[in-house]
């Protein structure tokens, strides 16, 4: 049985668990029959946050703002273009060999797509044992046995170890990615949109495993997602992206109760509520996204915005302090 090195001194209470630094990921587009270079696809634009330990932090945001590109950068899924990730004090972005193999343990991510994201020639055991074989920890008979333990703990039972990822439901499969996630017991787990695939009588009971999991094994999440119900449900604080970028991020109780960011009051505006007299006047913004290949001068959202004034064309607002533990990118504030 392999025993892993630590990599850092005995973590503090007080620091992040995770730190994102100014993190880029461009990609080149390509455009025409010869692949010709078409500019460049800024996914992912200076951002920069930090994870508490224990804590949830939810990532919400329009598709294509950027959020799945973001998770698979911060754990190295994707290499970055730009930018620092600290993991407990340990540069992610810099780590090679033994230490980055050593540091994956440690994080964790779950796919959107249960089912694209499970190999179909593999078994469900075979599958969930893949990590505990690769990083050499135990022997066959204490694998088998942490895979069937780890099957109990997400609703799955013996009988489910032999079948294959096309044998088991949309709900049955993300159990299964979870308890695959969960196997080399990591500290920081990326949820990327665990439940959008599944049907709604489904997704409360895989929201309620996760719960349940982070207060057994005090685990991290950074949980990626579009539905802002979802999000309050199961978050402490809320991070707001568009376009490659952070623009708000706070406890979940202000963002939902008083957003200041004209993109996240019209994001809550436009959530069905079922409370008499809840909901309030419907905040429209205007046309489309821009394109990340090209993304207009000055703030972001300004083309869409009802509240932009001149200077929202002209300066690009910095992610800043406007309240206790609040951060607004935003001239309004200014």
């Amino acid at each position: 049985m392999t025993t892993a090195v630590p990599l850092s001194p005995q973590p503090s209470a007080l620091s992040p668990l995770l730190e994102a630094r100014g993190v880029v990921k461009h990609y080149p587009a390509r455009a025409g029959v010869f692949a010709r270079g078409a500019g460049t696809v800024q996914a992912v634009d200076g951002v920069s946050f930090a994870v508490r330990r224990g804590e949830t932090l939810g990532l919400v945001g329009e598709s294509g703002c950027g959020k799945s590109t973001l998770g698979r950068t911060l754990l190295r899924l994707l290499e970055p273009t730009a930018g620092e990730v600290l993991f407990d004090r340990l540069p992610v972005f810099r780590l090679q060999g033994p230490e980055l193999r050593v540091l994956r343990r440690r994080m964790q991510f779950v796919f959107q797509d249960p089912a694209a994201s499970l190999d179909p020639r593999m078994t469900a055991e075979a599958i969930v044992g893949e990590g505990l074989v690769i990083h050499r920890i135990g022997t066959p008979a204490e694998r088998r046995e942490a895979v069937r333990r780890l099957f109990e703990q997400v609703g799955l039972g013996p009988a489910h170890l032999r079948r294959y990822p096309h044998e088991f439901s949309g709900g049955q499969r993300q159990r299964l990615g979870i308890a695959r996630a969960l196997a080399l017991r990591p500290e920081l787990v990326i949820c990327d949109e665990p439940v959008s695939a599944l049907d709604v009588s489904v997704q409360a009971q895989v929201v309620n495993l996760l719960l349940d999991l982070q207060r057994a094994y005090g685990l991290t999440y950074l949980f990626i997602a579009h539905d802002l119900r979802l999000v309050h449900h199961v978050s402490d604080r809320v991070a707001v992206m568009y376009l490659g970028r952070i623009v708000e991020l706070a406890d979940r109780d202000a963002v939902y109760r008083e957003p200041l960011h004209p993109y996240t009051q019209a994001l809550l505006s436009a959530v069905p509520r079922l409370e008499p007299g809840a909901p309030g006047p419907r905040l429209h913004v205007e046309g489309e996204p821009p394109s990340p290949t090209a993304p207009p001068p000055g703030c972001r959202f300004h083309p869409r915005c009802p509240k932009r004034f001149d200077r929202c064309s002209r300066e690009d607002p910095a992610l800043k302090p406007v309240a206790e533990g609040r951060l607004v990118a935003c001239h309004l504030y200014d």
